[in-house]
């Protein structure tokens, strides 16, 4: 197994014991002061239960905010020595895609830059030879769940665990390379991915920005959106799998790829692996 790149970061370590968010640690005083309301004084059961259901409300719409942090550690940006070294990272999902996935790594090799593909499991089954080649042309794979269900979020623990070890072992036994990052579908996520994601020794990341690649086929605008004001440090999301088509029919991320790495030169910063910012 590759050595974790969570040694840096107090917040996150293979040897680290779990802490509980702190979304979870109020949830959890919610449902104990409406127990011991309804205890002491039955007639307030009415205001207790509105106030468990909001709490449920609060939590779930946390789950909504790919961005948040508030229901455990999530990387939105590279560390101060990535800053430094003015490191950015691509990362593409939903991959690997037979029509997508070889344009993308030739464009890659085109500007000699690495990349991370946060893959799905089941894709990584039906294409091993290319996820293979995507591990030969020095980028990496990481965890996008094994199936990329839409039930995902709203999953119980089991089911979560289920869905990111068996994504965890389709691209460990396929590229030999057991990944260290995990990506949640979509974004999307309940209060028991983090602890799951500590008993696995993975991290969640999400992004700094994006450019809604699988919804606009307008290559101009998804391009100004990973573009405007790209800065080191920068997280990007991209989709190699999934992705939008223009109007001629062709994947939107290959007319926009070009774009961005250009920019990427003209700016001065550096495209790398994930595993590589937080080393």
């Amino acid at each position: 197994m590759p050595s974790s790149p969570t040694a840096n970061h107090p917040d996150r370590g293979p040897s680290a014991p779990w802490h509980m968010p702190w979304a979870l640690k109020a949830s959890v005083g919610v449902h104990a002061a409406a127990g011991v309301a309804v205890a002491a004084m039955p007639e307030l059961w009415p205001q207790a239960l509105a106030s468990v259901v909001a709490n449920h409300a609060a939590i779930t719409a946390l789950g909504l905010w790919p961005t948040s942090r508030l229901l455990g550690p999530n990387i939105l940006r590279l560390p101060p020595a990535a800053i430094t070294r003015r490191e950015i990272t691509l990362t593409f999902d939903d991959g690997p895609d037979p029509a997508v996935t070889p344009q993308v790594l030739d464009l890659l090799d085109a500007f000699q830059v690495k990349a991370t593909f946060f893959c799905i499991g089941v894709r990584v089954l039906q294409h091993p030879e290319l996820a293979r080649e995507i591990v030969r042309r020095g980028h990496r794979i990481e965890n996008h769940s094994h199936a990329h269900r839409h039930t995902f979020s709203v999953s119980g623990l089991k089911r979560i665990e289920q869905e990111i070890r068996r994504g965890q072992d389709a691209i460990a036994d396929t590229v030999g390379r057991v990944p260290v990052f995990f990506r949640a579908p979509a974004g999307l996520r309940n209060v028991f991915l983090d602890p799951v994601l500590h008993k696995l020794d993975l991290r969640l990341a999400s992004w700094t920005r994006r450019g809604f690649d699988t919804a606009r086929s307008d290559a101009d605008y998804v391009a100004h959106r990973l573009i405007d004001n790209l800065a080191p440090g920068d997280l990007l999301l991209l989709h190699d799998g999934h992705a939008a088509r223009t109007s001629a029919g062709t994947p939107v991320i290959i007319e926009v790829l070009p774009r961005l790495l250009e920019a990427c030169l003209a700016r001065n910063v550096h495209p790398v692996t994930l595993d590589a910012a937080f080393s």
